[in-house]
């Protein structure tokens, strides 16, 4: 009931026409920065910082929160219109997002990204409302064991989870990890696979990479195939053909509710990010969707599940920023520095010192969460007509896009120069069938399962017992060694039974 007061007074905070019209802004800007490969939420948030200066420190943070979640909306728009991912936790977003868009269903995948987005939000919010300090408690149990045994059990699942062919899988696995290595060691610092290069010291820049291997691929498969007559009737895009059914409805509710609670869990571990809260979901429609072995192909089911992920992890953060001044990603550490500028000290007193504060923010995230579902379903009429757009355009469009994207991300040629080669990369990889999502979940997760996973040696002086002596870890080591063994055992019975059967005949 105190929770129930205190959130109601942060409403009326929140509801104040400054702060409602600082979140109102900050939604639409948000959702442009979010659409514009290469910026994403962190340069989004700390470009609009300065701008902060002037306002109060509610109202202040307010525009900062609002800025990151709606950006969570807008990365979604380029990766399944163009197949450019604008933000990173969009690249599981485009695997079915842009087939849905080629197949002629390109408002349906944004008005599936919305929703889902909406529905992952609120849970986040919701969650984070009531056990946020705790559930920022429970996250700090997730030491350098345990967040590398639950990156064991999500790297060892990208082989044969993405992909019609677990041995292509595998390997686009390990390159992917391969590529991950490249640069300094992160937790010695020794320079590796560096090639006598200065420029691969700093390893392989993951915004070109994604823009090049979706993006620039995507240009020359377009430049191969442009006089292949369009797949579908780019005539009949319109709002009214966009709309959901109630049979697509069904389909995403699940997906986004499981994937809703996933993200918000995984917002709040340390480190982890909308990103690995976006991944991770995806990996869970995989398996236990009733249509799993279908995502990929353009299902409502693998937006709905990315999408819900990401913008509940990015909930989620919320919580061990405030309850423990914790950030749990780049973004949040921007944001932390924005409540320190403003003479805020983030902790479990924040809650008890600056209920008015801390319940105003916690409630304009339910109102930015609604503006920018508003304005995202009424932009669509329009953000469909870029399908309608001839190839002879959209080429050098997209291709101007993808080096704009790719330099911006580090102000330097040797973005887009990584940018081009991985487009030649990943087209090849289409092109002979190898799936590109494993690549860039391993490249991904691969920096930060190293780290954990060699602190966790260091804590142990080189024992692995370590992962069976803490309860968590030893829960995802079992169920580690399952998911590993059980393939096996399944394909040694039915040879037995194979072998059984050809005796008795």
């Amino acid at each position: 009931m105190e929770t129930f007061e205190l959130l109601m007074g942060g409403f009326a905070t929140a509801l104040s026409f400054q702060n409602f019209f600082a979140a109102a802004a900050s939604a639409v800007l948000g959702i442009l920065v979010g659409a514009m490969p290469g910026i994403g939420s962190l340069a989004g948030v700390a470009l609009l910082l300065p701008l902060t200066f002037k306002f109060n420190p509610i109202t202040g943070m307010i525009m900062l929160s609002a800025i990151y979640y709606a950006n969570m909306y807008g990365g979604a728009y380029s990766s399944i219109l163009i197949n450019i991912p604008g933000d990173t936790p969009a690249v599981m977003t485009g695997l079915d997002g842009y087939p849905l868009a080629k197949q002629g269903k390109p408002g349906t995948a944004l008005f599936t990204s919305n929703i889902a987005s909406f529905i992952g939000g609120t849970i986040g919010i919701l969650i984070l409302t009531i056990i946020g300090p705790g559930l920022a408690r429970f996250g700090l149990k997730f030491g350098p064991v345990e967040m590398a045994a639950l990156l064991m059990v999500a790297m060892t699942s990208l082989g044969w989870l993405l992909g019609s062919n677990p041995v292509k899988g595998i390997v686009a696995t390990l390159i992917g990890i391969l590529m991950a290595t490249m640069g300094f060691d992160t937790v010695v610092g020794t320079p590796r696979y560096d090639f006598g290069s200065i420029y691969l010291l700093g390893g392989i820049p993951f915004i070109p990479l994604v823009i090049g291997i979706f993006g620039f691929s995507q240009v020359i498969e377009m430049m191969e195939l442009r006089n292949k007559p369009p797949e579908f009737d780019t005539d009949r895009l319109t709002l009214r053909d966009s709309l959901l059914t109630r049979d697509e409805i069904k389909r995403i509710i699940p997906p986004s509710l499981r994937s809703s609670v996933l993200g918000t869990f995984v917002g709040v571990l340390p480190g982890a990010g909308a990103t690995t809260g976006a991944f991770l979901s995806y990996m869970q429609e995989k398996r236990l969707g009733k249509n799993g072995h279908l995502l990929g192909t353009g299902r409502v089911e693998g937006v709905a599940a990315a999408e819900a992920g990401n913008n509940s992890a990015a909930a989620g953060a919320f919580a061990p920023l405030l309850a423990l001044g914790i950030p749990g990603s780049g973004t949040g550490a921007v944001l932390l520095g924005g409540l320190l500028m403003y003479g805020l000290n983030p902790g479990p007193l924040l809650f008890q010192n600056q209920p008015e504060f801390t319940w105003g923010l916690i409630a304009s995230l339910y109102v930015a969460n609604v503006i920018t579902l508003v304005v995202a379903l009424a932009i669509i009429p329009w953000l469909v007509k870029i399908l309608k757009v001839p190839v002879s355009v959209m080429i050098p469009a997209i291709t101007t896009i993808c080096i704009m994207g790719s330099y911006s991300a580090n102000n330097s040629l040797y973005g887009v120069v990584m940018m081009l080669l991985a487009g030649i990369v990943g087209f090849f990889m289409k092109k002979y069938g190898y799936p590109i999502a494993p690549l860039l979940l391993a490249f991904v997760l691969a920096p930060t399962l190293e780290k954990n996973f060699r602190q966790a040696l260091q804590i142990s002086d080189g024992s692995i017992w370590i992962f069976f002596q803490k309860p968590i870890a030893a829960v995802l080591i079992v169920f580690l060694l399952i998911t590993v063994v059980s393939p096996i055992i399944r394909v040694v019975i039915g040879k037995m039974k194979t072998n059984s059967k050809g005796e008795n005949v």
